[in-house]
């Protein structure tokens, strides 16, 4: 398989989870701010940017955080070259150049994933429409990520695939986490209190986790137990360890396929051996933020080492 095809199915598919990422997290914060005064909103906003990298780009043509202006400009603003619709276009432009490795409906679900949204975000993005484009972007999401699974081959392009999703996915965990708790918790003191346990809860809901957490653990609501989930539940599909199962799982039918292993397969076992047998007591013990940011660190390792392992194009 050649490093360019291997490169672009990596990031088409890391384009659309990031899409379908930064959707999830404007929903959350747009139904944050709906309870929420002027400054506690705008302050809410504010997080959702940093959670993206976007704040210093946004800085820089605003003055003012209004969901309004921050949704247009982290949709599809032509100052912001992460819009979700730069997203989008770039996954359909890997996918155009993967065409001979991917089947039909792939390419179907994201050319026209691509043009729902060319049309949708076309005008400015308000208030009364916002539940209606961040659906759009969601549903095309899963809907390319349904024709992968339901019509490709498992081999080593679908490893590809699958690595993306997940090395994004993990990558999005670890940023709701981080700054959802530690950028916009006002104080120590809130710890416990009911803007806590709403913090935890609108995390949740970012990583659409509610539902699946609440019955798993019917009336409990502390911080303790929805890290545990979030990082740790190896049964939901957006937690740290699920994703890394996932992760892990690819690379190895990778190195069975190649007959070899890669730097990738060291930073896969080395990032192993930092998650095996962690408890969430240890973790907070060690600092949430801290962990997370060697997560993420050891994340963007593994990424680094697929490229250099598979020939990905400087």
């Amino acid at each position: 398989m050649l490093g360019r095809v291997a490169e672009g199915i990596f990031w088409m598919y890391r384009y659309l989870e990031r899409a379908e990422n930064t959707a999830r997290l404007l929903a959350a914060g747009h139904r944050m701010t709906l309870t929420r005064g002027q400054e506690e909103a705008s302050q809410e906003w504010r997080s959702v940017l940093t959670t993206l990298g976007l704040l210093n780009a946004y800085d820089a043509d605003h003055d003012s955080y209004t969901g309004a202006q921050v949704c247009d400009f982290v949709l599809r603003s032509k100052s912001n070259p992460e819009s979700v619709y730069n997203m989008f276009e770039r996954a359909r432009t890997n996918a155009r150049a993967c065409r001979s490795a991917i089947t039909m409906e792939v390419w179907e679900a994201v050319n026209e994933g691509w043009m729902t949204l060319r049309d949708l975000l076309a005008r400015p993005v308000r208030d009364a429409n916002l539940n209606q484009v961040l659906g759009a972007i969601r549903r095309e999401s899963t809907l390319a990520r349904g024709a992968t699974h339901g019509s490709m081959l498992r081999n080593e392009v679908y490893c590809f695939a699958r690595m993306g999703t997940f090395i994004e996915r993990a990558d999005a965990t670890t940023r709701i986490l981080d700054v959802k708790y530690y950028l916009l918790l006002p104080s120590l003191a809130y710890v416990g209190t009911v803007l806590d346990t709403s913090q935890w809860d609108n995390i949740l809901r970012s990583l659409s986790g509610e539902r699946a957490y609440r019955w798993l653990n019917a009336g409990r609501m502390d911080a303790r137990s929805m890290a545990d989930f979030l990082i740790l539940d190896p049964r939901f599909p957006r937690s740290l360890t699920f994703c890394y199962a996932t992760l892990r799982e690819n690379l190895n039918e990778l190195a069975q396929l190649h007959g070899r292993e890669g730097k990738s397969h060291v930073a896969m076992r080395e990032a192993d051996v930092k998650l095996a047998g962690k408890t969430v007591e240890d973790i907070f013990e060690q600092g949430l933020h801290q962990f997370l940011i060697e997560f993420r660190n050891s994340n963007a390792a593994i990424s680094t080492a697929i490229a250099e392992d598979y020939r990905f194009i400087p």
